[in-house]
């Protein structure tokens, strides 16, 4: 884990680190100033009261569909829509329905997790939790659900998938709003309740209670990881509900309405009060610095959905404790998405109190060198500077490595001439990799 500082993105004006209010002033605006406030909306202390937490934190009601197999399927409920109630498709697996038991002693660390666009439950990603040794749910998060896999009659092991095949989706009894571009972007109204936002949060800390409730898990042990959008939602939901131990957005970020995030054409069509009112609400931005949960941020560093600019100058703003893993062209995918090892080494750290991960403190910058200091008695076996030269777009630059030096307790590279951007990445002896915060060099 990284030590806490002030500023993930280092724009070199004139100091090279800057002090936390200049980094609330120049990298965030006011999420409840007046100008803000203005939208369709009456403005709020802060957006985040939107959600009851005395009403979300109490287990909602629920059915099993599938009660049987290695992972198992139920609906829960959500929040009403239009003034209908809701249900959400859920999967769910532990170490014990892997075993085909039905109840356990054990107590299991649980994990929520959360798709992203074009995604839906993957049933996948619950059983590589469980075998991980997590009680894992995966929901829904636009009122869908896939179509079942088919299990082994005798072992009761899935055999076959079809979380991935869209066309085999289809609409639950009760849903809520979808989760397309136009539930996304064009919902601002009278009524923030309807929004997809809303739900999507709401469903998130619906399924963590009811994650909790269940006898195997342990209540005070979870965490919450997601992909793209659901990094996105991740972050929202870290902010609004502080009994997570952990959380894990991969990908997703705040500062959508601004730099080359491909989300910032659809904000940005919106009518002024509209648009303001979409950022007070949805924006991560307006929520993060709420967050006190543990947080490592993944991504890569040509990300056109939640470009690096962006990114840098989102997990900033978190005054807790962060941990970075930035990958030179890391590709964007679900499958991308909870491949890293490093997802896994950083929950359990936080959950099992298993060993962390190298906790990289900010880096110096003095004339050609740049180097970052770490705990002497941590081990990483290998470090790189990883950098680009390139001008134009973040995502057509071309990043390149160059081998940094390692000494105790601290890592060092000499940084070319004409680097733009960079960080430093160490890797242990499993391959787990935690990176710098980046710099970007004054122009």
């Amino acid at each position: 884990m990284m030590r806490r500082y002030f500023c993930s993105l280092v724009l070199l004006v004139v100091p090279s680190v800057c002090s936390l209010e200049r980094c609330r002033s120049v990298c965030a605006d006011d999420p409840d100033s007046t100008a803000s406030a203005r939208g369709t909306i009456a403005a709020t202390e802060t957006p985040i009261k939107r959600w009851n937490m005395e009403r979300l934190v109490v287990p909602p009601d629920f059915r099993w569909l599938n009660s049987e197999s290695a992972v198992r399927s139920l609906l829960y409920q959500g929040e009403e829509y239009q003034g209908q109630s809701t249900e959400i498709f859920a999967y769910y697996a532990s170490p014990a329905t892997l075993a085909g038991q039905q109840a356990s002693a054990d107590h299991y660390p649980g994990i929520v997790l959360l798709h992203g666009g074009g995604g839906t439950a993957f049933s996948e990603w619950v059983e590589k939790w469980a075998r991980r040794g997590y009680a894992a749910i995966a929901m829904d998060l636009g009122g869908k659900r896939p179509a079942e896999p088919e299990f082994d009659e005798g072992t009761g092991q899935i055999v076959r998938r079809f979380d991935n095949v869209r066309a085999k989706r289809t609409r639950v009894e009760k849903p809520g709003p979808l989760d397309d571009h136009q539930a996304k972007f064009q919902n601002v109204n009278d009524d923030p309740t309807d929004d997809w936002q809303f739900h999507a949060v709401s469903a998130v800390v619906r399924a963590h209670s009811l994650l909790r409730s269940f006898p195997e898990v342990d209540a005070e042990r979870t965490a919450v990881t997601g992909i793209s959008w659901g990094g996105y939602l991740t972050c929202l939901a870290a902010s609004v509900d502080s009994r997570f131990k952990a959380a894990v957005p991969v990908y997703g970020c705040g500062f959508l309405y601004d730099g080359e995030s491909v989300q910032r054409p659809m904000i940005d069509r919106l009518e002024p009060r509209q648009r303001a009112e979409w950022i007070r609400l949805h924006d991560p931005s307006r929520f993060l610095r709420h967050c006190r949960v543990p947080i490592f941020f993944v991504n890569g560093t040509n990300d056109r959905h939640y470009p690096l600019k962006s990114y840098v100058r989102t997990y900033k703003l978190v005054r807790g404790a962060v941990t970075l893993r930035i990958e030179a062209g890391m590709r964007h995918s679900h499958g991308h998405g909870w491949a890293p090892l490093e997802i896994g080494r950083f929950v359990d750290h936080h959950l099992l109190k298993k060993q962390a991960m190298v906790q990289l403190e900010e880096p110096e910058v003095n004339g050609a060198l740049v180097s970052s200091k770490f705990p002497a008695d941590q081990k990483p076996i290998r470090a790189v500077l990883q950098y680009t030269n390139d001008q134009g777009p973040l995502v057509d630059r071309k990043w390149k490595s160059i081998e940094a030096t390692l000494a105790t307790g601290i890592v060092s590279a000499k940084l070319p001439a004409d680097a733009t951007i960079w960080c430093l990445a160490v890797t242990e002896e499993d391959g787990a990799m935690v990176t710098t915060e980046v710099i970007f060099r004054q122009p």
